[in-house]
C-alpha cells in the first residue's frame, strides 16, 4: 500500500546526534513526506517521501497509513525543537481581510464545499496578501501527531505555496503557477505582485486538466501566447501532460528550487516545492 519513493540524506549528517533540528510534515490522501532542518543554519538535512499506490478515500484511511510510517521510520521518533504540519486537501477558501469575520468562519467554506456539523474550521494569516486562508484540517491526524510530539504549528499547503510564491519577483504583467500533486493541481496567478487567482482542481485525465487550465486562462482574459506558466510538483518534461500543456501555452517553464538538498536527491528541482522550494 505504501511505497517509499524518495529518501536520501547527506552522508556527513547523523540526525540522531544533531541538536536543534526542526521537522516539517506534509500529507494528503495521496501520500506523506517530511523534511528535517537544522534550526540554526536553516539547512535542510533530510527528506523522505512516501506515496500510496492509489489515493485514499478518507482521513481515517490516511491515519492508518501514517501510523504505519511512524512505527517503521526512526527519523520520525527523534526529538525536535519545532514542528510544522502541513495539511494538503481541497477544503479551503481565501477571504480578503476586510471581509473576514472570525465568528462567520464556517459560512465562507459553505459557498464552495459541502461541510458537516462536525467539521473543525480554522484559518491561516497571509498578511503580505491581506487575506485569510480558511480551511478544514484533518483533526484525527493532528490528534495523533499531538500524542507523538506534543504542541506543534500547522498550516494549509496552499498557505505555504502562496507564501513562497510571494517571495518571487513578479516582473511580468501576468504569471501563472501550477502545482501538481497526485490527481489534483493548484493554479495561482499573479499580476505583478497582486494575487488575482488561487484555486485547486481535481482531475483524472489530461483532458480534464487542460479544460480547467485553459478555462481559468479564458476567464481571467490571459493571453496564452504571452503568459508565462511555471510548473512545479509532480510533472516531468518528457510526460504527455507537459506536451499537451506546451501545445496551448508557449512560455512554459519549471520553477526550480535553489535548495542544496536536491544535490543529494534523485528528483527534479521543481518537485516537492511545498517542503523544499526556496
Amino acid at each position: 500500500m505504501i511505497k517509499k519513493k524518495v529518501q536520501k540524506k547527506n552522508s556527513k549528517t547523523s540526525l540522531e546526534k544533531t541538536k536543534d533540528i526542526e521537522l516539517s510534515i506534509q500529507f494528503s490522501l495521496g501520500g506523506f513526506s517530511f523534511c528535517v532542518t537544522n534550526s540554526i543554519t536553516k539547512e535542510d538535512l533530510f527528506f523522505s517521501e512516501y506515496c500510496f499506490n492509489k489515493p485514499l478515500k478518507t482521513p481515517n484511511d490516511l491515519l492508518t497509513q501514517i501510523e504505519t510510517i511512524f512505527k517503521e521510520d526512526t527519523n520520525l521518533q527523534l526529538q525536535y525543537s519545532k514542528i510544522l504540519v502541513i495539511h494538503q486537501n481541497n477544503l479551503s477558501a481565501l477571504v480578503p481581510e476586510k471581509y473576514f469575520k472570525e465568528e462567520a468562519i464556517k459560512s465562507y467554506l459553505n459557498f464552495n464545499l459541502k461541510t458537516l456539523k462536525s467539521d473543525f474550521f480554522t484559518y491561516d494569516d497571509l498578511p503580505t496578501l491581506h487575506i485569510k486562508n480558511i480551511y478544514i484540517p484533518y483533526v484525527n491526524i493532528n490528534n495523533y501527531l499531538f500524542q507523538n510530539f506534543g504542541e506543534f504549528d500547522y498550516k494549509h499547503y496552499s498557505t505555504i505555496l502562496l507564501e513562497k510564491l510571494c517571495k518571487i519577483e513578479h516582473t511580468d504583467e501576468n504569471t501563472m503557477y501550477v502545482n501538481l500533486a497526485n490527481n489534483s493541481f493548484h493554479i495561482v496567478v499573479f499580476n505583478h505582485k497582486k494575487l488575482i487567482f488561487s484555486n485547486s482542481f481535481d482531475f483524472e485525465t489530461k483532458e480534464d486538466f487542460l479544460y480547467y487550465l485553459l478555462f481559468t486562462a479564458e476567464q481571467l482574459a490571459l493571453n496564452t501566447e504571452k503568459i508565462h506558466l511555471y510548473l512545479l510538483g509532480d510533472i516531468k518534461k518528457d510526460s504527455k501532460l507537459y506536451n499537451e500543456i506546451y501545445t496551448y501555452i508557449k512560455n512554459v517553464y519549471f520553477l526550480e528550487s535553489k535548495n542544496p538538498i536536491f544535490n543529494d536527491l534523485d528528483i527534479s528541482k521543481h518537485s516537492n516545492y511545498i517542503l523544499l522550494g526556496l
